[in-house]
């Protein structure tokens, strides 16, 4: 890949980028509610690494043990039930406002802000909110703090089949894709993925390094649960798959480990590894180009713009822009073609056709009064284009779920 193919991917630019998952088992200790002391060793494991300068996305469960641990602090108050559904939510709202208190005071600690998103299958699936969440998640990242992700447990229940990851398991996968991770963290009390399940055969060993995830290592993973959470090694694998096949290592290990989580990102093996099937650039610039056979539209921009998004690594500017062609949305895959027309890159637009028709050509900062509304000052940023010079051919991926459906650009 070329110098400026791989400036164009935005993935090799910036800072090292990984997502942790932490499990309910995990977080109580195996009780009942959370166990502090465990938080706290697992914050400054996480802290380091911001400190050192990585990026650090947290997706936790534990809002029904920190329920948990509300009602357990007033004893006259009512129990309401953990093994039903409205039980479990009561508990997952009186709970979510205590993991983040203590999330928050934890990372504190360290002085890291740590920012909260409550996120579900829809917020993925739908492109123009996929695309918020991206958005939000990049700019938090930015100003240095830790996102803090979790499904709805408040609203969320098996009713809703469709609606719901079902596990945070998935839901960390779906963010990993999403933020482009280097690499993806899925800790418990497992110490990674065994050839059986070691509780009933002494003689199962510890499988280390997983390079393709087959029907084999899909019988290894089995069925099984961890008594607390909604996730097992099955949920793990399948995490594993959609987070691989984007370009993001998996590993798959118990908590409690010492300084887990910093001896996995210098590259020590602990647990089970899954490496990825393909490199970040290109499991990135293959989501751009997911999707139906041709793009919602493009635009055209100017010889400078031209020369800035194809060898300056910048973002589009509306200044640069000339002419929309097509009719698309917020949040669709769009082409974009230098003065001969030949496309420069193919990127997820910011804004919608005819608020770029009434922006193009004028400077970010009247944005806001021309159209009342600000997405920021990005018509297509640079972490969400790719070079078409990069030279990969944009033959769609089998659409799996994993993450936004993006329409697959095809040119003019």
């Amino acid at each position: 890949m070329s110098a400026q193919g791989s400036k164009s991917a935005r993935v090799q630019d910036r800072r090292n980028r990984l997502v942790v998952k932490l499990g309910t088992n995990l977080l109580t200790g195996g009780r009942e509610t959370l166990d502090i002391e465990i938080m706290t060793d697992l914050v400054a494991q996480m802290a380091a690494l911001v400190e050192a300068g990585h990026d650090v996305l947290l997706v936790t469960s534990g809002a029904v043990a920190g329920g948990r641990r509300v009602v357990a602090r007033r004893p006259g108050t009512g129990q309401p039930g953990s093994g039903d559904v409205p039980g479990r939510q009561v508990l997952a709202a009186l709970g979510m406002p205590e993991l983040m208190r203590t999330y928050d005071e934890l990372f504190a600690r360290h002085g890291i802000a740590v920012a909260q998103a409550l996120i579900s299958r829809p917020d993925i699936a739908n492109r123009q909110r996929y695309l918020n969440v991206r958005n939000t998640l990049e700019s938090v990242l930015n100003i240095g703090a830790v996102p803090i992700i979790n499904e709805n447990d408040v609203v969320t229940v098996e009713e809703l089949e469709g609606d719901v990851f079902g596990d945070n398991d998935r839901l960390s996968a779906s963010i990993a894709n999403a933020v482009n991770a280097d690499g993806l963290l899925l800790l418990g009390h497992e110490e990674g993925l065994f050839t059986a399940d070691p509780n009933i055969d002494a003689s199962a060993t510890r499988i280390e390094s997983v390079m393709s995830i087959d029907r084999t290592i899909e019988a290894m993973a089995g069925d099984s649960r961890d008594g607390r959470g909604q996730g097992g090694m099955r949920s793990k694998v399948e995490a594993a798959r959609m987070a691989t096949r984007f370009g993001a290592y998996t590993v798959i290990a118990a908590g409690r480990t010492p300084d887990v989580i910093p001896r996995i990102a210098d590259g020590e093996r602990i647990g089970t590894r899954f490496e990825p099937t393909t490199d970040r650039v290109e499991g990135w610039k293959r989501f751009l180009l997911t999707g139906t056979a041709s793009s919602r539209g493009g635009v055209a921009i100017d010889a400078g713009a031209t020369k800035a998004v194809r060898y300056g690594g910048n973002s589009l500017l509306p200044a640069g822009i000339v002419r929309v062609d097509g009719s698309f949305e917020r949040g669709d895959n769009i082409s974009i073609l230098d003065p001969a027309n030949d496309v420069v890159a193919w990127g997820i637009s910011n804004y919608r056709s005819v608020e770029i028709e009434r922006i193009m050509g004028v400077r970010s900062d009247r944005i806001e009064t021309i159209l009342g509304l600000d997405y920021g000052p990005d018509v297509v940023h640079r972490n969400n284009m790719a070079l078409a010079e990069d030279g990969l051919d944009p033959e769609p991926l089998e659409n799996t779920g994993d993450t936004a459906p993006a329409e697959r650009a095809t040119g003019r």
